[in-house]
């Protein structure tokens, strides 16, 4: 009886062990289905976030960085060709005046260098110092009086400014980790009543902040010498020719690719900080900043207003030439149309060139 007992307790052990591991089986199972579920799940939408992506990219005409802000071609086909007047002031004065355009449509811009000394009189034998195209900036409190002597002087009709002290210059270099510049030549100077003390050595380095300012602010050494009159056409033109390569550099460095998910935050930082004046709409200039990455900087065409300097009435002026000035501001700034677009033949402009710089 005793062995007849135990032969029933381990067939009931048995069942037991059969049900449990029944019941495991069916738990595995529907795991497994679970987990196909969620897998099929996530894959969908991979692959509908991929065709998402891919949709946005394409309407943005391979624009990774337009796709992602959700703009497209048509967004590009919609803004406008910029002019922008850039002044860059230290201390009180307006030492860099730049006319600047860009053009998303086909992807072009210009830079045109105007002398601080510029003469924007009516007489030059009466001429006074507050002649000067400078003197319009009075502290940056009368910027739109700069805007509209730049406009009689060029004859183009430019609305929009941007003021950048040299706070400004500082923390936009510092933020994107230094500019790598070529110094063109070796820089020396000290002015102890502006706390001035610019000393560089001429070759390829990266520049902090504070360097790049004595970059541009430089006119020549504590010996008197400067830019090379063969080479850059001397004191104003050397320093001139600087600044807008520092701005092309500036634009090349910000919008690579690591500094892209900066831009915004620099534009943000600079203006809200106030570090940078400007009667731009932020979200207005936003928009064109996806397009900018793709341009390639080293097309951009510049130049600086040409004419002669010297003294008038006992003061240095430079005095624009007034034909040559329209000339070059109808070359850089004009963009005109190929011909087959103006009257349907098939050619292109014979006057089109390779070479953008008009310097």
């Amino acid at each position: 009886m005793a062995k007849h007992s135990q032969s029933k307790d381990v067939k009931r052990e048995v069942k037991k062990d059969l049900k449990n591991e029944e019941k495991n089986n069916k738990k595995k199972l529907k795991k497994k289905k679970r987990r196909r579920i969620v897998l099929l799940i996530l894959l969908i939408l991979i692959i509908a976030l991929g065709i998402f992506i891919g949709v946005r990219i394409h309407r943005a005409g391979g624009n990774l960085l337009a796709a992602i802000l959700g703009h497209d071609e048509n967004t590009r086909k919609n803004l406008d060709t910029i002019q922008i007047l850039i002044l860059g002031e230290s201390t009180g004065m307006s030492d860099t005046i730049v006319v600047a355009q860009y053009n998303p449509k086909n992807q072009t811009a210009a830079l045109l260098s105007i002398p601080r000394d510029t003469f924007v009189g009516t007489s030059l034998s009466n001429a006074r110092s507050s002649d000067k195209i400078n003197s319009k900036f009075s502290h940056g409190e009368t910027i739109e009086d700069t805007v509209e002597a730049v406009n009689t002087l060029t004859g183009l009709n430019i609305h929009y400014y941007i003021l950048v002290d040299t706070e400004a210059l500082i923390k936009l270099v510092d933020t994107i980790g230094g500019l790598e510049f070529d110094v063109p030549i070796d820089m020396n100077y000290d002015d102890a009543t502006q706390d001035l003390h610019i000393h560089l050595s001429a070759g390829y380095q990266k520049l902090n902040g504070a360097q790049v300012e004595q970059l541009v602010r430089f006119r020549h050494n504590n010996d008197g010498s400067t830019y090379s009159y063969s080479t850059y056409g001397g004191e104003d033109f050397g320093r001139m020719r600087t600044q807008r390569n520092v701005i092309i550099s500036l634009a090349q460095q910000t919008l690579k690719f690591k500094n892209i998910t900066k831009i915004f935050n620099i534009i943000d930082i600079l203006i809200l900080k106030k570090y940078v004046k400007t009667n731009i709409d932020l979200d207005y200039i936003k928009d064109y900043v996806p397009y900018a990455v793709e341009m390639n900087m080293d097309e951009i065409k510049t130049g600086q207003l040409p004419g002669t300097d010297g003294p008038s009435n006992g003061i240095y002026f430079f005095i624009p030439d007034k034909e040559a000035t329209l000339e070059l501001v109808d070359e850089l700034f004009n963009e005109k149309l190929p011909e087959e677009e103006v009257d349907g033949n098939n050619t292109v402009d014979d006057n089109s060139t390779e070479n953008n710089t008009v310097d």
